[in-house]
């Protein structure tokens, strides 16, 4: 049984997916309290199904791309399990970590968005450095950066990254309401940065709305 937070169909605003038609299965619980955090509802807030009744509720929707997420979806022990089975029915299967989990844990074929938490989170000491060397081309690195600081860390990250060379989609993403997107476009143009500039395409939709989206 896994805790459910929400089920919802909307577009993906992040990553390489951004744009997509996307069905989010939200799950409770998270380990972590970022500063900015803003799913903070997802802390407790949720019910309990099972993996067969998540699936039986995405199936009433046109889409065959899936993002597990939370809160941190890696604290339930049934997580795995829930993606294989949504892999195993033919879902393109996303799952964004916060990454202080094993990443492993995951079936091979998810495509894993990992987060690699900046000083202003104030959570960048829980950052599990041995998922570096779990990352494939498959998966996506993604740092939230609120401020200068922030950028800076993340760039000293990306030397760090030993398949960093070969994973394609790594994400530099401005703190909504802190750091603007010309703001960061320009430290990474006058860096050359090897990252993409990704903006949160579900908060320019859909201004003030928290959930759901």
């Amino acid at each position: 049984m896994l805790k459910v937070n929400e089920i919802f169909y909307s577009i993906q605003g992040e990553s390489s997916f951004a744009g997509l038609p996307c069905v989010f299965v939200r799950l409770t619980g998270c380990n972590l309290r970022c500063a900015w955090c803003d799913t903070a509802y997802a802390y407790e807030e949720g019910h309990e199904q099972s993996a067969e009744e998540i699936l039986a509720h995405i199936r009433n929707y046109p889409c065959r791309l899936v993002e597990i997420t939370g809160g941190e979806p890696l604290l339930q022990n049934d997580t795995p399990g829930l993606a294989r089975l949504l892999l195993d029915q033919g879902y393109s299967v996303l799952v964004e970590t916060n990454g202080s989990k094993n990443i492993d844990l995951l079936d091979s074929r998810c495509i894993r968005i990992m987060d690699i938490k900046c000083p202003s989170s104030r959570e960048s000491a829980n950052n599990d450095f041995t998922n570096l060397e779990r990352l494939t081309a498959r998966d996506e690195v993604k740092f939230i950066i609120g401020s200068r600081v922030d950028y800076d860390y993340a760039k000293a990250m990306l030397e760090k990254l030993p398949n960093w060379f070969k994973i394609k989609n790594i994400h530099f993403s401005p703190l909504c309401g802190i750091v603007t997107p010309v703001m960061l476009a320009g430290w990474m143009l006058e860096d050359g940065v090897r990252a993409r500039l990704s903006l949160q395409l579900h908060k320019i939709l859909w201004p003030g709305t928290l959930r759901g989206v």
